[in-house]
């Protein structure tokens, strides 16, 4: 077990923070005032094969690279020498992350090799490459191949193979970061075959990653695994009332579906614009909060005077503590993000947009065990990034998930397929704030 050894600061930050900081300061100036200088901003790896960058060769691994934190610049489509794949931080018995081993590897017995036709984006991606994501930090570091969800087909098994894959099988899944590549070593436990009424690849990806979030959120807040026979919450009091934030999203699309499958309600959705509405609703809500015509927290106490059972946020700064505020007694905040803590739209990080988040942080709602106690409300966090010694956990999840969607209960959210060529515009269309559902790109 670790030592919980106390983080030094300077002035109150994390020094990691703070290099990050420094990393996207220097490539705004470089990328504004001297591009010239760029390309010294663009580490590569030994891995990389450097005579031949720009190979399509379908048996070479092509992967996106990021060096170092900072901006779009940093997103590096590269070609990876002969028999090397990308990998998750959890396969450390085949090598550290982010590649396998330049002089071959023996795939062991859990494990198989999948030729990745497609990965998500989720926004946790644009906070890798700015160099604010903890479990990136921690566990990989950089260079980085970020991603964490997979499409494709099997393309080699261990010589004991002990699973129920075989070379050729469409499979979906889930890798802790290594999926924006075209070929990956993944557990057999983090993949399922893709079922018949998925077609496309980029459909099977656009799955994993955000619908275990929801599920995990859902189990968090009381209502998942369901006690009776028709699958229904175990959740036995008599407020099961829900508000989730972007409902229109990647994790909010499979939350709305998920609550109407335990028998939550009423659902009420919010969104941030006028264009997501009717999306929301034709995922389930009982009730859509449009926040950019209507004040959001009037418009969700009309929808539950009571209050709410479960409120699932991911804004962060900008509506947590309204959040609390809004549950019921014995109600449930679930935490599984803060978007409005991070600039919308950025690109880059200039120097401003590091004040603001600074100033962000500082206003951070505080929650004391005190009130909880007394007003009877919770409040739980999680990041599914940290899971990898949960394994059995997620998979028991993803069992589930399958399961729903065999059964025609879930449904893809919207996908936008994009190009690896294109994965900068992809950054740049989530961090904006106008996507609905999922990013997808596809690897050929």
């Amino acid at each position: 077990m670790e030592n919980n050894k106390q983080r030094w600061t300077i002035l109150g930050q994390d020094p990691e923070i703070l290099l990050a900081a420094l990393a996207n300061v220097i490539s705004w100036f470089v990328v504004t005032f001297c591009p010239r200088f760029l390309p010294y901003l663009l580490p590569s790896s030994p891995e990389e094969d450097q005579d031949d960058a720009n190979s399509v060769d379908s048996t070479r691994t092509r992967c996106i690279s990021i060096g170092r934190p900072g901006g779009m610049e940093q997103l590096r489509l590269v070609t990876l020498k002969k028999n090397i794949c990308t990998i998750g931080y959890n396969v450390k018995h085949v090598s550290p992350a982010p590649y396998t081993p330049a002089d071959g590897f023996s795939l062991p017995e859990d494990c198989v090799v999948v030729k990745n036709l497609a990965f998500s984006v989720n926004y946790a991606d644009c906070t890798i490459r700015w160099g604010l994501y903890e479990s990136a930090k921690k566990f990989v570091g950089y260079p980085i191949v970020p991603g964490f969800d997979v499409a494709g087909t099997i393309e080699s098994v261990p010589k004991t193979n002990n699973s129920n894959f075989s070379v050729g099988d469409r499979v979906f899944g889930c890798t802790l970061f290594g999926a924006y590549s075209s070929r990956v070593v993944i557990p057999t436990i983090q993949l399922r075959k893709i079922p018949d009424c998925i077609e496309k690849f980029s459909k099977a990806a656009s799955f994993p990653a955000v619908s275990m979030t929801a599920l995990y959120a859902l189990h968090l807040a009381g209502y998942f695994p369901g006690g009776v026979d028709d699958g229904a919450s175990r959740h036995k009091f008599k407020n099961k009332s829900i508000l989730i934030h972007s409902a229109a999203g990647g994790v909010g699309s499979f939350l709305v579906q998920m609550a109407k499958i335990l028998g939550l309600g009423p659902i009420v959705g919010v969104v941030g614009r006028s264009s997501k509405v009717d999306e929301a609703y034709r995922l389930g809500c009982d009730v859509v909060i449009d926040k950019s015509t209507e004040d959001l927290w009037s418009a969700a106490t009309k929808a539950c005077p009571a209050g709410f059972s479960t409120i699932m946020d991911a804004n962060g700064v900008s509506t947590l503590k309204e959040s609390y505020d809004s549950l019921a007694p014995s109600g449930r905040l679930v935490v599984f993000g803060f978007h409005s803590n991070l600039p919308l739209g950025q690109a880059m990080l200039n120097p401003l947009e590091w004040i603001r988040m600074a100033r962000k942080q500082s206003n951070m709602p505080k929650f004391d065990a005190m009130d909880l106690t007394v007003s009877n409300k919770s409040v739980l966090g999680f990041n599914l990034s940290f899971f990898a010694e949960e394994r059995e956990v997620l998979s028991d999840m993803f069992d589930q998930i399958l399961e729903w969607i065999s059964n025609e209960k879930l449904e893809c959210p919207n996908v936008v397929e994009m190009e690896m060529e294109n994965i900068a515009l992809a950054h740049e269309f989530i961090s904006s704030g106008k996507s609905i559902g999922k990013i997808v790109v596809k690897t050929e």
